[in-house]
């Protein structure tokens, strides 16, 4: 949540999104009498923290293709993507046809299934995996990710990145959050590799594994540096611990991810969000060696047992019919080099508008992925994000809410599937128009 301080920018002052909050609040009262029942029973009004923003969020009734409406009637071009989940835009019939005849045959089923077997055949062939275990989210494929890579190596210390979000019980925004997951955190200098290098050299006997985003979420849409990633992984492989790369929201770019485009491979990666085509989903993958610790019918190591992994709804039928139509009709390889470069063409189209005005809003990203700052340089590192004048940031977020186009709080956008060129000519438009007002 934004408190209201001190501009930099001498033009927008606190007094300025005073008035943009009273002005949301008064073309949204379905949605100010939804928030206020919802804070009866749900602490915040909602179960998902990312949501909050004053005066309150939207109370969403309906979703199509790439329009969203809100309680009060009012549309918005969905630029947002659900923080990458929403790939697919709003009501992908193909999935939704999918997962009706699936669940026609079975639905909560205490055995194994057709389509479980499909969407990991459709994962190891798509990103190169030997093997793979599902999950109900990135926060369990991640900490399952964490756990094998404990029990391979007989280490206990976890190399984590300040900035990085691997899940809520994984968060790193400014070092280890006292809520996180009681694992022995080393919190390393994302794209600095030479603290990164000197931190795995004196952890070197210990480390159990290194845990990294390819490009920083929820930390801002930012990419590893050249050679980062790589070396990174290098150095740690070198001291035997386990590279994992989170790839949740990374795996949509390119043909395989993009780890594989920065030039790194992981032992290890962990996946979510789109591939379960709007159902919960999460996964992890890597080398059988490591992914066999699971295997309760191969004899293991000395020292080693088998490792278990329960979950009831792990191998949910929705998810599994739903991630094979994703992987093998909607978003198949081919799409997702397109996305990507698309993608890489919009982040393009913004700079220009950004570049147009005196106002200093800078994007980062990749591919479908990116982030408005409000700050006159896109960000490197986490420290240089956390520099972004707050009053200026969500007076954008408000401004381009109030011209029809929906994103998050923290200025991400990703691009869907389902919106149009001509959308995004008006998303642009709209993103012009606000900053123009805000100038004057």
């Amino acid at each position: 949540m934004v408190t209201i301080e001190a501009c930099q920018y001498r033009n927008v002052t606190p007094t300025t999104l005073e008035h943009a909050r009273q002005a949301f609040a008064d073309r949204h009262p379905q949605s100010r009498l939804q928030h206020a029942a919802a804070r009866a029973v749900l602490p915040g009004g909602h179960t998902r923290t990312v949501l909050t923003h004053l005066p309150f969020p939207l109370t969403l009734v309906a979703g199509h293709g790439s329009v969203l409406t809100d309680a009060d009637g009012q549309e918005y071009i969905d630029l947002l993507g659900d923080y990458t989940a929403g790939l697919l835009g709003h009501s992908e019939r193909r999935v939704l046809d999918a997962v009706a005849a699936a669940l026609s045959t079975l639905a909560s089923v205490g055995g194994v299934h057709r389509h479980e077997v499909g969407l990991a055949q459709l994962m190891c062939g798509r990103f190169g995996l030997e093997r793979v275990r599902f999950t109900n989210s990135g926060t369990e494929a991640n900490l399952m990710a964490i756990t094998t890579a404990l029990m391979y190596t007989g280490r206990k210390k976890i190399m984590v990145f300040h900035g990085g979000y691997h899940g809520g019980v994984l968060y790193f925004a400014s070092g280890a959050a006292p809520w996180n997951a009681p694992y022995d955190f080393v919190v390393a200098p994302y794209n600095d590799l030479q603290g990164t290098l000197a931190l795995i050299d004196q952890h070197a006997g210990q480390l159990a594994a290194v845990i990294v985003e390819p490009m920083l979420g929820s930390g801002g849409c930012i990419p590893s540096a050249p050679r980062f990633l790589a070396d990174t992984f290098a150095a740690a492989r070198a001291v035997g611990a386990v590279c994992i790369a989170d790839e949740v929201m990374t795996s949509r770019h390119g043909p395989t991810g993009l780890a594989d485009l920065l030039g790194a491979k992981a032992d290890i990666t962990t996946y979510g969000k789109y591939i379960g085509g709007g159902f919960s989903f999460g996964a992890f993958g890597g080398t059988a060696e490591l992914l066999d610790q699971f295997d309760g019918e191969r004899p293991q190591g000395p020292g080693r047992r088998v490792i278990s992994h329960a979950g009831t709804f792990n191998n949910n039928i929705a998810t599994m019919a739903a991630g094979e139509v994703v992987l093998g009709e909607v978003f198949t390889a081919d799409a997702a080099v397109a996305h990507t470069a698309r993608g890489e063409e919009l982040r393009g189209h913004v700079a220009s508008v950004l570049a147009r005005h005196r106002l200093p809003v800078s994007v980062s990203g990749f591919g479908s992925m990116m982030s408005l700052h409000a700050l006159a340089e896109p960000p490197r590192t986490p420290a240089d994000a956390a520099g972004r004048d707050d009053v200026l940031q969500e007076l954008l977020f408000l401004g381009l809410y109030q011209r029809g186009i929906y994103t998050a709080a923290r200025g991400m956008i990703n691009l869907s599937l389902a919106v149009t060129d001509d959308q995004l000519s008006v998303a642009l438009d709209a993103l012009d128009d606000c900053l123009g007002e805000l100038a004057s």
